[in-house]
């Protein structure tokens, strides 16, 4: 048996991993941990019965220690219950689902406990890139990524990493793909969150909708595959079957389909390097429509183009590109401004930002709290 902790288990990828485990057979949950949903968390714990449970909301732990006194579960609360969570899990693979840049400080815990990591946490690997990919290297610990993009550049890379020529990231183009800015003016979050393809969490799907999840993604490929920013190209792939292609050297290309659906890539990384058993149905190529390919819309898409700003910046720019971004889509959510200013707040922030080359995790976390004040406050002098 594998044992298997999980950062995020009550969110969209920690509920489809859970999915996964329990049709497994062969994996075992040591450890959970969640921002708020106790409810959930509660249920989940009746149902694998780890030795250790962590809420972010210190509140709400005492009342799920509550809920679950009869279970053997210890119950930790707040950032430091999670990070111990990480750290005394015992887990074989730990999965980092937790959202945003909060995922940094537990990930590289459980990589100091020598867990390996299915990363879907992509802020991680965004703002802390080298800090985490030294860790491992040092522990022992592979990464192996659960976004069904670079889970498909890693399976199409292989162990032909040294004749890499080119990245495709493949992309859905969100809701809002083909529409223009002035078409984009006036939609409400519940437009944003249409996604067409993919089922996911809120924070992420309005990402996708603006493309600022593909200017995170650009980053996070920059670091796990060790590429240029030159080296990837972005194409719109509207029915999100080709997850990602990999070009060669001598102009081959690789490419990895699958349904989208995000338990693909979760049982993959669960059971790396072994096979993993079939998660979904298979492909049937009578079922599906032509499959097309266009360039995506820097102009409408601003995000994206400032992603691929901050990727050849380098430095803490990545970090104050996420983290203003992860602001943003707050407000936006909460219906605190359009979802055009989105680009706005992450241009503004990331021309106010003061780079930091080689930045220590001291820096990145610094970098990441002015990121967020600075959207705050640029928020604020638009309501004088």
């Amino acid at each position: 048996m594998k044992k298997v902790c999980i950062l995020g288990s009550t969110g969209s990828i920690g509920t489809q991993a859970i999915d996964v485990i329990a049709s497994s057979g062969n994996l075992e949950v040591t450890a959970l941990a969640a921002r708020s949903n106790i409810s959930l968390l509660s249920t989940q714990i009746r149902q694998f019965r780890p030795k250790l449970a962590a809420v972010y909301d210190e509140n709400l732990a005492r009342k799920l220690r509550d809920d679950v006194a009869d279970m053997p579960t210890r119950i930790l609360a707040g950032i430091d219950g999670v990070r111990e969570v990480a750290a005394e899990s015992g887990a074989d693979i730990t999965v980092t689902a937790m959202v945003g840049s909060m995922g940094i400080l537990p990930t590289l815990d459980a990589i100091a406990a020598g867990s390996d990591i299915a990363l879907a946490n992509k802020e991680t690997m965004v703002c802390a890139g080298d800090i985490v990919r030294d860790a491992a290297k040092r522990n022992n610990v592979r990464i192996v990524p659960v976004d069904s993009e670079h889970s498909a550049i890693f399976q199409c890379i292989g162990e032909k990493k040294e004749a890499v020529k080119r990245i495709f990231l493949t992309a859905s183009g969100g809701p809002f793909v083909g529409k223009t800015k002035k078409e984009l003016e006036n939609v409400t979050v519940a437009d944003a969150l249409r996604h067409p393809n993919w089922s996911m969490g809120a924070k992420i799907t309005v990402d996708s909708a603006s493309m600022m999840n593909k200017g995170l993604e650009v980053l996070e490929a920059v670091q796990l595959f060790d590429v240029r920013p030159e080296d990837i190209q972005v194409v719109v792939h509207r029915q999100s079957i080709v997850h990602s292609m990999v070009e060669f050297k001598d102009n081959s290309v690789l490419a990895q389909l699958g349904w989208p659906d995000m338990r693909l890539p979760i049982a993959y990384a669960l059971s790396y390097p072994e096979v993993p058993c079939p998660a979904v149905k298979p492909l049937d190529f009578s079922e599906m429509m032509t499959l097309t390919f266009e360039n995506p819309d820097l102009e409408t898409f601003g995000c994206l183009r400032l992603g691929f700003e901050a990727a050849k910046a380098g430095g803490t720019m990545p970090t104050a590109y996420s983290s203003a971004g992860e602001a943003a889509v707050e407000l936006f959510l909460n219906e605190k401004c359009t979802f055009l200013e989105l680009e706005y707040f992450v241009e503004e922030t990331l021309r106010a930002h003061k780079l930091v080359i080689n930045p220590t995790l001291s820096c990145i976390i610094d970098t990441d709290t002015w990121a967020r004040d600075y959207v705050r406050a640029l928020w604020e002098g638009k309501q004088k």
